[in-house]
Parts: structure tokens; C-alpha cells; sequence
């Protein structure tokens, strides 16, 4: 069910940046938002610094985030450093940096703006898919036929249902098309914002695991778009490899809002996975 008072969401906790004693921000990074081996989540860690470059800009959703992946970040205390840079009446440019007491892990180039939901005056339609009741729940640790799903925390913070003509790997049976979609919302029941839509933007498998390459394709940059206020309810995600080759693998994403309206995209590089 939607919140309905006014206490911090538990997507708002796990990402939440305050002010340090004497000085700066800080995060506590939440060990539930793993994608296994103690590694958090790419689109988690970058939800977390967009929250860090609003805090003091002069507007209050992040519309393009572009980030490196220096090394892989453990759950924790950890520290963010904004630098601003030019600021005016529509956008603010900022960067950010995220590190451990080990050093940096995370730099992101953020712009932030005010964002809207105006009708687009074109857009490319949503994908056909099944409703959410018709697709495949990816519960972490279900066995849906074939491979299971990972036991990792993200599985359990973000409720996903897999289009079934893109799930193939679930079955046993990869289409040989590196493509996946599912409907996904948080599963702590509140509705989507820009901040969710960042973490969407790095929700679902490798989407080379519908070719049968299976295992965990760590992140080395992404850029992420966010392009309205989206509507309350599901949102379908769309992932797409347009090349795997020499160890790296491309993914472009699309995310639709209830209402079919295109409120987010993304790319990204990342190492391949090395099993077969």
C-alpha cells in the first residue's frame, strides 16, 4: 500500500544523506540493497549520491547523472564530497564523489533541474507487455522452472515481475536475444520519484543472461536520464545489449511510467559475466 504518513519510506532511509558533525555528508549505506558478495547495487549507490547533489542545489530533482565505478562499495558509513559548479535559473551542474574510509569508489557528474509532467510532444511507444498479475514474480531465491533467482537483497527491495517473452533464462530456455523486460516498483510500498527512477535505471539481471551468459556484470559507468515526474504504480523497465564482445557488454534502458509515458533512460559499460 502507498504511505500515507509523513515518516521517511524505507527507500528514503536506505538512501539517505545527512550532515556530519564539523562538516560534509554522509551516508549509511544499507547492507539489504546487495547484489551478492556484499557489493551494493549500482543503481542504489547513485540514487544515494543524486540525494547528496540536491541537497543544496537550488532545484530539487536530478535530470542527468553520469557516473564511474571506481571499485566495487560494501554497506557502511561512507562519505560524500559535492563540488558545485555553475548554477542558474533552469539547471545546476555539481560533482560528486562517494567513498569509504578507504577512498573513493563512486564519481558522478550531476545535473539537477525541476522537473515536470507535461505531455511529450513525441515519443516512442512502450513495449506490448502483460500486466504485472500476468508476468513472472523474480523473488529472490525462487526457482521458476530453470535458473533460479539470485538470493540477493535487491530482489527483495524492488518487487519485479518478468515479461515471460523476455525470461527465457528463467526457464532453462534464453531466447538468444540479449533483451529484458519486467514491471517493478519498491517493494516498501511507496510510489516512484526521480530518486527511484535512478535506482531503476540499474534494477534488472544482465540482460545477457536471456543468451545463457550468467553470473554478475559489475558496472564500470552509467549514465542516467531522468526526463518527467512519473505517475503513481508500476513502472516497466526495458533492457537492452546491443554488443558483447572482448570481456564488456553494453545496456540500454527505457522506463515507462503506469501510464506509458517514457520517464527515464540509461547506458551503461560493464565487464561481462564469466560463467557460461
Amino acid at each position: 500500500m502507498p504511505q500515507t504518513d509523513s515518516s521517511p519510506s524505507p527507500f528514503e532511509t536506505a538512501s539517505a544523506v545527512t550532515r556530519a558533525e564539523g562538516g560534509g555528508l554522509v551516508a549509511d549505506l544499507d547492507p539489504g540493497w546487495d547484489v551478492g558478495g556484499g557489493i551494493l547495487n549500482g543503481g542504489y549507490l547513485l540514487a544515494t549520491v543524486a540525494r547528496a547533489a540536491v541537497l543544496d542545489s537550488p532545484h530539487p530533482h536530478p535530470v542527468a547523472l553520469s557516473a564511474s565505478y571506481l571499485r566495487a562499495t560494501g554497506p557502511g558509513r561512507v562519505s560524500l564530497t559535492v563540488t558545485p559548479a555553475t548554477a542558474g535559473r533552469t539547471l545546476a551542474h555539481s560533482s560528486v564523489v562517494l567513498a569509504t574510509a578507504d577512498g573513493p569508489t563512486l564519481a558522478v557528474q550531476a545535473t539537477t533541474a525541476t522537473l515536470g509532467d507535461e505531455a511529450p510532444e513525441y515519443s516512442s511507444p512502450a513495449p506490448a507487455v502483460p500486466g504485472p498479475e500476468e508476468c513472472l514474480p523474480a523473488i529472490a531465491g525462487a526457482d521458476l522452472g530453470g535458473h533460479p533467482v539470485p538470493q540477493v537483497g535487491i530482489r527483495d527491495r524492488i518487487e519485479t515481475r518478468m515479461d515471460p517473452s523476455t525470461a527465457g533464462w528463467a526457464v532453462g530456455q534464453p531466447s538468444g536475444e540479449p533483451v529484458l523486460r519486467a514491471w517493478v516498483r519498491l517493494a516498501g510500498g511507496e510510489e516512484p520519484d526521480p530518486f527511484a527512477l535512478v535506482l531503476f535505471a540499474d534494477v534488472l539481471p544482465p540482460a545477457v543472461w536471456e543468451i545463457g551468459r550468467f553470473g554478475w556484470a559489475p558496472t564500470v559507468q552509467l549514465q542516467v536520464l531522468v526526463r518527467a515526474l512519473p505517475a503513481p504504480g508500476w513502472c516497466l523497465v526495458e533492457s537492452r545489449a546491443n554488443e558483447v564482445a572482448g570481456g564488456w557488454i553494453d545496456e540500454d534502458y527505457r522506463i515507462w511510467d503506469s501510464t506509458g509515458r517514457l520517464v527515464a533512460q540509461s547506458r551503461q559499460v560493464a565487464r561481462a559475466p564469466l560463467a557460461r
